[in-house]
């Protein structure tokens, strides 16, 4: 096991009936209060979020309409607001659209430039306003862990950023609020935590470390086991509870702490899908992720061959990268281009779109041309 510090300061609430709580965190405060599209009005979460709110005698200025890929526009928008407002922090009640949004917002409150600078690289974040979570869906780990990602519109970037201040301080996980979640959300909730905790897995540079790669195995199987049984069941609750947990711990730091280093490949090329498209993250992870271990199947024979024993019951590479495109079909996830209406002959531009990102993260290996050849195994 290689060197490591964790540090994880977000306060997890878990548990049925925990919404009538978030109130009690915030007391006192003034919150900008960040929310999609209204479902959370249709479904009851609103209306005991405001009880709890009201009850623990919490201001609250509402911003609605954040979009499944959070752009730029709306954290402009949302941070004239909160400064507008003059609130003390953000309540996220939503997904990751929502909590990613969030973080742009509190990054942005205080600082005089233009909020983008950060995602490029061009200023560093030193102060956000405090953020709290109310999750409604489980897929992306926003809600313990220090990052966000954002689409800027005119640019056509999918850019991320991170900083110690945009933890969330306090984020409540009741299971009970993803029952109306629709199945295909459902389905890249899932991909999206799987490939998670795979990106590290397979890129690591450092091969002896038992504990995560057990730890990684047993989430994943989870994931795909709880999958399963809500989109058989949607109101499910230990399926439920145990697949939000599993999403919370695929990205919030402990399977990758003692790695080494490693990549993100696959999120760098479904960025460019998702920047250029709107389609959804998880959708462009179960196109990108396949094509990917074909295209790395060689240098990853072992390891993919050791993980299909442990979560398929698999006994070879080929074997287990079929798996894994049997599962995406199985939950309604695309795993061809053309299933979500892109051309091949879109693929130089995808490529093109995609190595900025890879420049930002540091990913040599990844050209235009490799960049390419990976999806053209997805075309």
């Amino acid at each position: 096991m290689k060197d490591f510090v964790f540090y994880n300061p977000t306060q997890i609430v878990f548990g049925e009936g925990k919404t009538s709580e978030i109130g009690k965190y915030l007391q006192g405060q003034k919150c900008l209060f960040l929310y999609g599209s209204g479902s959370i009005k249709r479904n009851g979460i609103y209306d005991r979020v405001v009880e709890s709110l009201k009850k623990h005698d919490v201001k609250f200025v509402e911003k609605s309409g954040v979009k499944p890929n959070p752009v730029l526009s709306f954290v402009y928008e949302a941070i004239q607001t909160a400064r507008k407002e003059q609130v003390d922090c953000i309540l996220a009640v939503g997904g990751g659209s929502v909590i990613d949004t969030a973080k742009a917002v509190a990054a942005g409150f205080y600082y005089s430039g233009d909020v983008w600078d950060f995602f490029v690289d061009k200023a560093k974040i030193t102060k956000a306003l405090p953020i709290y979570v109310l999750l409604t869906l489980s897929a992306t780990a926003s809600e313990m862990n220090s990052g966000a990602v954002i689409t800027n519109e005119s640019t056509k970037q999918k850019f991320n950023i991170q900083a110690v201040s945009l933890f969330p301080k306090v984020s409540i996980l009741d299971p009970t609020n993803t029952y109306t979640v629709p199945q295909n959300q459902v389905a890249n909730g899932s991909v999206d935590a799987i490939v998670h905790l795979l990106e590290g897995y397979f890129t690591k540079s450092y091969p002896n470390t038992p504990i995560q790669d057990g730890f990684v195995e047993t989430l994943v199987r989870t994931i795909i086991a709880t999958t399963k049984k809500i989109l058989e069941n949607p109101k499910d609750y230990d399926a439920r509870a145990n697949f939000m947990w599993s999403a919370t711990l695929a990205l919030n730091g402990l399977t990758t702490a003692g790695i080494g280093n490693y990549e993100f490949p696959n999120h760098m090329m479904g960025h460019s899908l998702s920047a250029l498209y709107d389609i959804a993250h998880g959708a462009s992870l179960s196109i990108v992720f396949p094509a990917w271990l074909k295209y790395n199947e060689s240098n990853i024979s072992e390891r993919l061959a050791n993980f299909g024993k442990a979560v398929f019951n698999k006994t070879n590479s080929k074997d287990t990268i079929t798996a894994f495109e049997e599962y995406f079909h199985e939950i309604g996830a695309p795993i061809r281009l053309k299933e979500v209406n892109i051309d091949k002959a879109d693929i130089d531009k995808i490529a093109e779109n995609a190595v900025s990102l890879a420049t930002k993260w540091h990913l040599k290996t990844y050209t235009k041309e490799v960049i390419a050849k990976i999806l053209e195994l997805a075309a």
